[in-house]
């Protein structure tokens, strides 16, 4: 049965990070906000993230005495992505990323008090939240607030046109239900990417079938279907990568370790070297499917296991020690017996490095530095040794619908569709080719800060 037409100001499809900063900001500049939920939680794969938002120039920048700018980040970011991304987007990202830090704070959200470098920054600029955390406490604000109505379980089916062609609300299911919504300043598409749906993933990106795919359980590519049946466009649907550095067989940290931005090597299963350790770890996961089995270790002695920070999910050493999830041994002829990898190579292996990182050049891979042109290389010479089991995740598909610099998706004639926006992982055209650490969840502040304020008609004024 179809239930009566409701009517609001704005609907924001998706409670990630990106759509509770939209309903939240749109709320605070007066308009009327219904946040539609597929699950019955917010945070989607904002939660499960690492944690990481990629701001330059903040107070804790300056406090540690950290040169960063916005110069240095649109630089960074364009590097990173091979110059394939955006340059509009990039430079929207990097003109407004200091405002919503400001406003992230003012919410009451946490950030760490350190800064590591990771990967794609040539300074660190990781700025550290709990996740889950950062979901409740905006999920507060917007639950608190009397301009927000928050529907979970509600299931966006497809999007209303008028006659003109412009979006003037959704059809979504909820409890069995049908109910026909529409809203008088537009719809904004906040539902995240598609790392749930296989089929959209084997379209796209072939070469990860085998990868682990995780994520929010409602990333299935909802509004990116949706849009794409109004004719949007789409932007780096070439570029969808896995991560390096996820455990194979750890169901219980769903978060890559990257000892390799600490000085480690990734080794394949036979003993050998790859690859370049200090670039993207998204291009490290284009080079890991390529392996043997698509496995790799990442091969590190004891100097670098103590360089770990366990205020940083992707450095947090210690733990995943403490979990069993590491191999260790003495020798490097031992090590290579565990994990079943001919000892003469890897030994042979970590000889050559050591010898380049003395002579200050590598002739196998160019690695220059720990971390995108960051930080000395260092030698694996001081027992214990440790390997760690690495193979290549899809946590989010970086990718998506094409949208202007007022965050409205456009067609495939570069014409915006009225009244329909988006913000958060759905949008494609930052990253690029490669990805920042801290970019995604980055984008969806920024951008979903950015869309509320275009709705509301206040862009310019902010």
């Amino acid at each position: 049965m179809a239930n009566r037409d409701h009517e609001t100001d704005l609907i924001v499809i998706g409670a990630g990070l990106a759509g509770l900063v939209a309903a939240n900001v749109a709320a605070e500049k007066g308009l009327h906000v219904f946040l539609l939920e597929k699950q019955s939680n917010t945070g989607g794969s904002s939660a499960l993230s690492g944690g990481c938002l990629a701001f330059a120039g903040t107070d804790l920048q300056e406090r540690l005495s950290i040169d960063d700018s916005s110069e240095r980040l649109f630089k960074d970011l364009r590097e990173v992505g091979k110059f394939e991304n955006d340059e509009r987007l990039v430079q929207l990202y990097v003109d407004n990323q200091l405002a919503t830090y400001h406003w992230l704070k003012a919410k009451g959200v946490l950030f760490g008090q350190e800064l590591e470098a990771s990967s794609g920054q040539s300074v660190p600029r990781s700025h550290n939240v709990d996740p889950a955390d950062m979901i409740r406490v905006l999920t507060a604000h917007a639950e608190q607030h009397p301009n927000i109505e928050i529907v979970f379980n509600a299931r966006t089916l497809r999007l209303l046109t008028s006659d003109d062609g412009q979006v003037a609300g959704v059809q979504y299911e909820r409890d069995m239900s049908s109910f026909f919504l529409y809203a008088a300043h537009g719809v904004l598409l906040t539902s995240g990417g598609f790392c749930r749906n296989p089929d959209l993933v084997h379209r796209y990106a072939p070469q990860y079938d085998g990868a682990i795919c995780i994520g929010g359980e409602g990333n299935v590519g909802d509004g990116l279907r949706m849009a794409q049946k109004l004719g949007a466009d789409t932007s780096d649907m070439a570029y969808i990568k896995g991560t390096f550095g996820k455990h194979p067989t750890d169901h219980t940290n769903n978060h890559s370790m990257l000892a390799v931005y600490k000085g480690a090597i990734a080794v394949n299963q036979l003993g050998r070297r790859f690859v370049d350790e200090s670039i993207s770890y998204k291009l490290l996961g284009d080079a890991v499917i390529q392996q043997p089995y698509g496995a790799s270790f990442q091969i590190f002695d004891q100097h670098i296991m103590g360089s770990g920070d366990n205020q940083f999910r992707i450095l947090d050493f210690e733990r995943r020690h403490e979990a069993g999830l590491m191999y260790e041994a003495n020798s490097l002829a031992a090590l290579a017996e565990q994990i079943e990898v001919p000892a003469d190579e890897l030994i042979r292996t970590v000889q050559q490095y050591n010898q380049a990182v003395e002579d200050l050049f590598d002739p196998e891979f160019g690695r220059t530095a720990l971390v995108q042109g960051l930080g000395a290389l260092v030698k694996i010479d001081q027992p214990p040794f440790y390997a760690y089991p690495s193979s290549v995740a899809v946590f989010g598909t970086y990718c998506g619908l094409k949208v202007n610099e007022q965050l409205q998706v456009v067609d495939v004639f570069n014409e915006p569709i009225e009244g329909l926006y988006a913000a958060g992982e759905v949008v494609g055209g930052l990253h690029g080719a490669a990805y920042m650490t801290g970019s995604a969840l980055g984008k969806a502040a920024i951008f979903g800060r950015l869309a509320a304020l275009q709705c509301a008609g206040m862009l310019s004024q902010d």
